[in-house]
């Protein structure tokens, strides 16, 4: 400790004690170093602290991305986080993918297949995907009754992004596969807008958003071809980067692969 004390002296340049052959003392370059030491050591404590709160409690700025369309199902899923007090919200709801690391996202909820990348996926699971139309537009424009009628029926679809239709790839109750290209009479770049377009009798879409599944619960649209079977569409949860994720992702994560797991058994279930 001595050779210490001296080599730290003569860094600053500085004599820090008093020594004499019963005590040592401060000097007052010695007192003022420890006060300022033991500031910085306050503060590392007090850092270190702040840091474990956001590793052990829910609390703090959650940042979330997700589809325009997944509102209504944050809305549910995440409920539970109501009973935390410092925990604020903050959602960036975009049809377009968002840079997580420059938004400062802590949580992006993704939908379909995942392009490579250097952030963190986990399969939360999937949703139903059902071709579904209005009553009203059925009773006009009449019920298919084979695949092939689609081709004479309104489509509803998403702007593709490569200038050609949409690609239906549908599985028979027979065990028959059949993929058709469906040009859209309406096309719109959101989810939530078709949504709307088909409830008011525009034409036949594709439904898989939590508003279509409560709008065939409760009849404002009805399944089209229903023993024609669409490959589920696969949800993820993203982060930034690996390691553990503080409580507040934690627990959001949680919340999010309990609301999927309930989805998939009530699908499995009907």
């Amino acid at each position: 400790m001595s050779q210490h004390l001296c080599q730290l002296e003569q860094a600053l340049g500085l004599t820090l004690l008093h020594r004499s052959t019963r005590r040592l003392t401060l000097t007052e370059a010695g007192e003022r170093y420890h006060v300022g030491c033991a500031a910085m050591v306050a503060a590392a404590r007090s850092a270190g602290q702040t840091l474990a709160h956001l590793r052990d409690e829910v609390e703090g700025e959650l940042r979330l991305a997700a589809p325009i369309g997944f509102g209504g199902l944050l809305a549910t899923a995440l409920a539970p986080l109501r009973a935390y007090p410092r925990l604020s919200l903050r959602l960036l709801l975009d049809d377009a993918v968002i840079d997580l690391i420059g938004a400062r996202v802590d949580l992006a909820l993704r939908a379909g297949t995942l392009a490579d990348s250097t952030l963190v996926a986990r399969k939360l699971g999937g949703l139903k995907k059902q071709l579904c139309a209005s009553p009203a537009y059925l009773a006009e424009r009449g019920w298919p009754t084979q695949l092939r009628d689609l081709l004479q029926h309104d489509w509803l679809g998403l702007t593709p992004r490569n200038g050609s239709g949409d690609v239906v790839d549908l599985q028979g109750p027979a065990g028959q596969h059949e993929v058709l290209r469906l040009e859209g009479r309406v096309l719109a770049s959101q989810v939530i807008a078709l949504q709307a377009l088909c409830v008011s009798g525009w034409g036949i879409q594709v439904g898989a958003s939590d508003d279509a599944r409560q709008a065939l619960a409760d009849g404002r649209l009805v399944p089209v071809l229903p023993g024609w079977r669409l490959a589920d569409l696969p949800v993820y949860a993203l982060t930034p980067g690996r390691g553990e994720q503080p409580a507040k992702v934690r627990h959001a994560l949680d919340l999010l692969a309990a609301y999927f797991g309930r989805v998939d058994a009530s699908d499995a279930a009907g």
